[in-house]
């Protein structure tokens, strides 16, 4: 299993190397961190989330100062399904470098919003006839069923919001990587706007990504080695109690 988090850019094309045009969309990809890691057994499934994109530390609320503790503050966070063998652990960064070409991965994200659309734009209804006796009916959904129901049945084709939906998009091909740039050049179009939050992934192969790094203890041989003088706890008065010694006499 490999994921990432991305954002549109823009399309541009490529040529290959016996001279094909190709259409590739350019997606900022990464880098990413992961900032949870859950199991079946605790949380009910087991999945990777995955944080994208820089955001300022004081933007963020206390719950998820919390939940980000010791690793830096991200602007998007999202869940991947993950088997349980999939070896990452929380803080551990990756880039795109975890992709190579030729690789076939599954692009989801929010399609362009086109706010209330009639029937023709969005079911592809033909129309009514544009002949005499059809004035400005050229449009219009037409009858939707008798009138003894007295409702409308669920599912029936009308006008309504259009777009801004979850869409998922499969096999699509990575052409080429961009390391230096974090990019990756998909095959063909993606779902969403330019600047849409992007999640791609695919069930091949592992990534490979940078542990994140453990702070070891200093052991007491080495502080001395480093220059690191031992602080001493001060040693408190120890009073003990003797029947056969008697108090002194206070002192005027």
């Amino acid at each position: 299993m490999r994921c990432i988090l991305g954002t549109k850019k823009s399309m541009t094309q490529i040529f290959r190397e016996d001279g094909t045009v190709v259409p590739v969309t350019r997606v900022q990809a990464g880098p990413c961190v992961v900032t949870q890691v859950k199991t079946a057994k605790r949380d009910g499934v087991s999945a990777v989330q995955v944080g994208f994109g820089s955001q300022k530390a004081f933007r963020l609320t206390k719950p998820l100062k919390g939940h980000l503790k010791d690793i830096d503050a991200v602007r998007h966070m999202r869940d991947f399904r993950a088997p349980e063998d999939h070896g990452l652990s929380r803080g551990d960064s990756f880039t795109v470098s975890i992709f190579s070409a030729g690789d076939r991965v599954q692009v989801e994200g929010v399609s362009k919003g086109k706010g209330f659309q009639g029937v023709v734009k969005r079911h592809k209804f033909h129309g009514s006839p544009a002949s005499h006796g059809h004035k400005d009916q050229l449009r219009m959904p037409g009858s939707i069923g008798s009138a003894d129901p007295a409702r409308v049945f669920k599912g029936t084709r009308m006008g309504g919001h259009m777009g801004d939906q979850q869409v998922t998009v499969k096999n699509l091909e990575i052409v080429a990587i961009d390391e230096e740039n974090n990019e990756l050049l998909v095959k063909g179009a993606v779902p969403g706007a330019r600047g849409g939050l992007l999640m791609i992934s695919t069930e091949d192969g592992k990534m490979e990504v940078s542990q994140a790094l453990e702070v070891p203890e200093v052991a007491e041989e080495t502080k001395e080695e480093m220059g690191v003088e031992a602080v001493e706890e001060p040693k408190k008065d120890v009073v003990t109690e003797d029947a056969d010694v008697a108090p002194e006499a206070p002192t005027a």
